[in-house]
């Protein structure tokens, strides 16, 4: 049997299932994953002053959210983990799917037809090269 209080060995435990890498999330936004995949993959494995050039240029509205969470993971890097921002690249990118608003469009003969407003989630991991 462990020793200790059980809130110590909880404790203990989430330090050592915690994320190494660096990384950041954007919760619920209004963008499907479905569009968002298309953009994340096109910054997968690249360096990060590349990837934010791809995402500076690219005409899509996925990435300026994008944007955001890349450049608060490479802040997360340089100043909770003391990375080098020149050996970053981005190892991962996810986007998973959120909540899903249901709307109603009004059509002929007292029907209704349904709209998906979807969301998503968007994380990006970091590392070095």
């Amino acid at each position: 049997m462990a020793k200790g209080h059980r809130s110590q060995i909880k404790k203990e435990r989430n330090i050592a299932t915690q994320e190494k890498r660096p990384h950041a999330s954007v919760k619920y936004t209004g963008i499907p994953a479905s569009k968002a995949k298309i953009v994340l993959d096109q910054i997968k494995g690249k360096d990060v002053r590349t990837a934010a050039a791809i995402l500076e240029y690219s005409p899509r509205y996925a990435s300026a959210v994008i944007a955001k969470v890349l450049k608060s993971a490479v802040a997360n890097a340089e100043n909770n983990l003391g990375m080098d921002v020149s050996k970053l690249y981005v190892e991962d990118a996810i986007a998973g799917q959120a909540p899903v608003m249901k709307r109603i469009r009004p059509r002929a003969q007292g029907r209704a037809y349904r709209i998906l407003k979807r969301s998503s989630h968007i994380s990006i991991i970091l590392n070095e090269r």
